[in-house]
């Protein structure tokens, strides 16, 4: 084995963590809070609630919640700048993947100039950021410990990937209380996105020792406690998706992703669709695309899946991405292409934007436009 690199934040887990946010806040240093979230949690209660812990302390603060569902370049310049007139000094962030990421563009452009468009890809960013807190609000994204931000370019019409250890929060406050206020769907798509991450992480080219085991955790807790937290709400149930979130988190920010996410990204900028309710309908064709090439790999995942492995590696394999499809349909799901792409000719542009999404590196096998057509036309 050689050497390995292992990038995480600071973690606070566990029911009622979030009280110490003003805490956190204080010891990075922080005079003025630059605070973003989204109408969706000002309306649960939750923005009001961070609110009143950062007060406590004495602390000023600026709140911007100018975020979409996909995050847009302009609204990540139009931040940065009212974070630089008003002298923020943090960057605190309360949501799923869409303020979090938001939050890091915005602390990226205040710290490094230019526009988040010039640092897509890997490694581009000169300037340490500001100090950043996030508070999932979902057990998702994994932004709250990931080295990535995902921005739409609006021009382009895509996703943009950027990637650097600077994007890495100082602390991430992960407290399962916040996701008794989700709705069912949101629910399910939060943990999907949760079991992508697990499975592309585990079979990426990058995955090491040290994201293996989060990454099995993850596809464990998730296949057995969505079900359950669907039925009875339970925090138990949810704490235990906050788990496999943080686990899956942990495993593809030091190990990326693959194939699904690149044409997820892309489907996602073209369409300004959910991140989540693509991976039901792509990730098991993709798991069958990538198997000559890691079959033991989608053997343990398999195992994983269905509780037990069968007389060979493949068999194991293809038994569980079964079972995972029997799994997507029965939370009742699309599993289907067309119900989210509107014109079937636009494939042929979608596959090729996804050649240029940095996901693809890690993807255990080589695909082309041809390739990945293919899978887009097997799930259509």
């Amino acid at each position: 084995m050689g050497i390995l690199k292992f990038s995480v934040p600071e973690i606070f887990f566990g029911r009622g963590s979030l009280k110490y946010t003003g805490m956190c806040a204080l010891r990075l240093g922080a005079e003025k809070i630059f605070f973003v979230s989204d109408p969706g949690l000002e309306k649960s209660g939750w923005v009001d609630h961070v609110f009143k812990i950062i007060d406590k302390e004495r602390l000023k603060w600026v709140y911007y919640s100018d975020i979409s569902s996909n995050p847009r370049d302009w609204q990540i310049e139009k931040g940065a700048l009212l974070y630089k007139k008003h002298g923020c000094d943090v960057v605190i962030a309360l949501g799923g993947g869409s303020p979090m990421d938001a939050a890091k563009g915005i602390a990226l452009v205040a710290s490094n100039g230019g526009r988040v468009n010039d640092y897509e890809g890997a490694n581009r960013i000169k300037h340490p950021l500001a100090p950043m807190i996030f508070i999932p609000s979902t057990a998702s994204s994994g932004s709250d410990i990931s080295q990535f931000t995902i921005i739409t370019d609006m021009e382009r019409q895509i996703k943009m990937s950027i990637i650097s250890r600077t994007l890495v929060p100082n602390i991430s406050i992960i407290d399962p209380t916040l996701l008794t206020t989700k709705s069912r769907e949101l629910i399910i798509a939060a943990a999907v996105d949760a079991l992508s991450h697990a499975i592309e992480a585990h079979v990426s080219k990058i995955a090491s020792p040290m994201t293996e085991v989060h990454s099995l955790k993850a596809i464990e807790l998730i296949i057995k406690y969505l079900p359950l937290a669907l039925e009875s709400r339970s925090i138990d149930h949810l704490e235990q998706l906050s788990m496999a979130g943080t686990s899956a988190a942990i495993a593809f920010s030091n190990a990326s992703l693959g194939l699904d996410h690149a044409l997820a990204h892309t489907l996602g900028g073209m369409l300004d669709t959910v991140h989540g309710t693509i991976h039901p309908i792509l990730l098991p064709q993709v798991m069958r695309y990538n198997l000559c090439e890691c079959t033991d790999k989608i053997a343990q995942i398999g195992k994983v899946v269905l509780g037990k492995s069968l007389a060979s590696p493949e068999a194991t394999a293809l038994a569980g991405i079964e079972k995972l499809e029997a799994y997507f349909q029965s939370l009742k799901v699309s599993t289907r292409l067309r119900d989210i792409v509107p014109d079937r000719s636009t494939l042929p542009q979608i596959c090729k934007m996804a050649t240029y999404d940095s996901c693809l590196l890690s993807n255990p096998r080589t695909a082309t436009v041809e390739d990945m057509m293919q899978i887009c036309n097997g799930v259509w």
